[in-house]
């Protein structure tokens, strides 16, 4: 029987089948061939299982399908592994804040970079529009700015205004779109909004240094109707990249991806080389400083690019 994988807790998944869903464990150790990852499974994977082979009611995971493609984190445990945050995306939407908390650059480009190495369309949301003031909302205007004309779709919205929520759904119409987002950005506001069956648990914003407070556990996919979902991620505090090597890193920012065909050397890594075409789109101000920080600071992790 067919299957995918809508909830994992670490033993045991809940598989979405024909027949409803199935409580499914992996029998034994069961590793990905060659594989760095700390999960053999994620949400979003299409399995085969056996529910014949267990007690009534659950199921033995026999086979993982193949993966149209899966988005990735470094593992909090294991520096030099990683750990798939979820598999088979059509897209991946970052919720932004600007204030209360407000979400940095580099986190939004690290995600971004992640989303371009496995090929995935992203969607940045800046969230809390309520709460922008007047130099929050030039910011956002010159984010949107520069985000949109690399093809990064923006949004600014509030996830309590009916307004702001309703054309979304044409955003996320028969898809499956990753959510994530630092915590206290709202995901579990807004999931709750689209889905109310959901019943996601929210909480306030933490005094300690304006950090959010961790509501949501494990990932898991949330279906607006039978082609319609969303899988929600627990809030990223860091997000590692791994398997990063420099010379393909620029690859992954569009703006860089342009231009470094016109290098004079091929493993330029746009730093001190002589005739660097990226460098030069830099000084004349084609490619914004902010995205090549983002690249140097990426470049720059060691342990991440491992």
């Amino acid at each position: 029987m067919e299957g995918r994988i809508v909830k994992s807790t670490g033993s045991w998944y809940k598989v979405l089948t024909d027949q409803g869903i199935i409580n499914s464990r992996l029998r034994g150790k069961y590793r990905l061939k060659g594989s760095k990852s700390t999960n053999p499974l994620a949400v979003g994977d299409y399995v085969i299982i056996d529910p014949e082979d267990t007690e009534e009611g659950s199921a033995v995971i026999k086979e993982l399908k193949e993966r149209k493609n899966y988005i990735i984190r470094q593992s909090p445990k294991h520096k030099y592994k990683h750990h798939i945050i979820a598999t088979n995306l059509d897209q991946a939407i970052l919720m932004v804040t600007l204030s209360s908390p407000r979400t940095s650059v580099g986190f939004i480009d690290r995600f971004l970079v992640a989303c371009e190495s496995f090929r995935i369309p992203a969607i940045l949301l800046f969230n809390k529009s309520d709460l922008l003031d007047e130099d929050n909302l030039e910011l956002f205007e010159a984010m949107s700015h520069l985000y949109s004309e690399l093809g990064y779709p923006c949004i600014l919205m509030s996830a309590h205004d009916d307004e702001d929520i309703s054309p979304l759904y044409a955003i996320l119409e028969d898809k499956t779109t990753l959510m994530a987002g630092h915590s206290g950005v709202g995901k579990s506001t807004l999931l709750n909004r689209l889905i109310p069956e959901a019943d996601q648990k929210t909480a306030e914003i933490s005094d300690f240094a304006d950090k959010g407070v961790h509501t949501t556990t494990f990932a898991e996919m949330f279906f607006v109707d039978g082609k319609t979902s969303i899988i929600d991620t627990p809030g990223i505090k860091e997000l590692g990249l791994v398997d990063m090597d420099e010379v393909e890193l620029s690859d992954y920012f569009p703006e860089m991806r342009e231009v470094r065909q016109d290098c004079k050397f091929n493993n330029c890594t746009h730093i001190n080389e002589p005739g660097c075409a990226v460098k030069a789109a830099i000084e004349s101000g084609e490619i914004s400083e902010s995205r090549y920080f983002s690249y140097l600071s990426i470049l720059e992790d060691e342990d991440n690019r491992r």
